[in-house]
């Protein structure tokens, strides 16, 4: 188990490198910005889902408060009439109605308690998703300045290693050349001294040592 575990972290350390590696802040801020706008807008949709049910809840009371006023009329008339048992039953249901109105009525208030909240939610919300993007955006600058920059230092620092190698090589080819110089010198100086003979001339020994001493006698 231990050398399982031990195998185990040193891949995971592996694999943080490798994401760390090939990942964008800038793209990790762009998809959390994404992710919280889809909250926010389901926030939205299970708002408007309780608005929706609330209103059906308002337009059933209405239609309740209708049938009530009917069955108040009704039951005036029943009693106008001496029609007691007419009376009596739109009496009954009035109350009926009046029962169902007071749940509605709760309903309603649960529901407008409910829409409250989630107004409430989605303010905050709102507002923290638009600080988000704030951040996001000034993040965002801020890396791809950061970006540029270390590209450029990079650049920099290639060149700077560029010219170095650059001038290695010319001091070695200076080197060389002072070196061949000398070598030629050298050359020269064994030839003038007879230790060398100068294949280059067409001349023996015997004509350069006449010459020689030609140009004693003259001076």
């Amino acid at each position: 188990m231990g050398l399982m575990n031990r195998i185990s972290t040193v891949i995971k350390q592996k694999v943080n490198t490798i994401l760390d590696k090939h990942e964008d802040p800038r793209e990790a801020l762009e998809y959390s910005f994404v992710k919280q706008r889809e909250l926010l807008n389901k926030l939205r949709r299970d708002m408007a889902e309780v608005i929706t049910a609330k209103k059906r809840l308002e337009i059933q009371k209405a239609k309740l408060w209708d049938n009530i006023r009917t069955l108040d009329d009704q039951a005036a008339r029943a009693v106008d009439q001496d029609k007691e048992d007419l009376a009596k039953l739109a009496l009954q249901r009035k109350n009926a109605n009046m029962l169902q109105l007071q749940e509605l009525n709760k309903q309603i208030t649960e529901m407008q308690q409910e829409q409250d909240k989630l107004e409430d939610t989605e303010k905050r919300l709102s507002t923290k998703v638009e600080e988000f993007r704030s951040k996001k955006e000034i993040i965002k600058a801020q890396y791809t300045a950061a970006e540029a920059q270390v590209r450029i230092k990079e650049n920099v620092t290639g060149i700077s290693e560029e010219m170095t190698d650059v001038g290695m090589a010319l001091d070695r080819a200076e080197d060389k050349t002072e070196k061949m110089k000398a070598k030629s010198q050298a050359l020269d100086d064994m030839i003038d001294s007879g230790s060398l003979t100068d294949y280059t001339s067409d001349k023996d020994d015997i004509e350069k040592e006449l010459e020689e001493s030609s140009i004693k006698d003259s001076v």
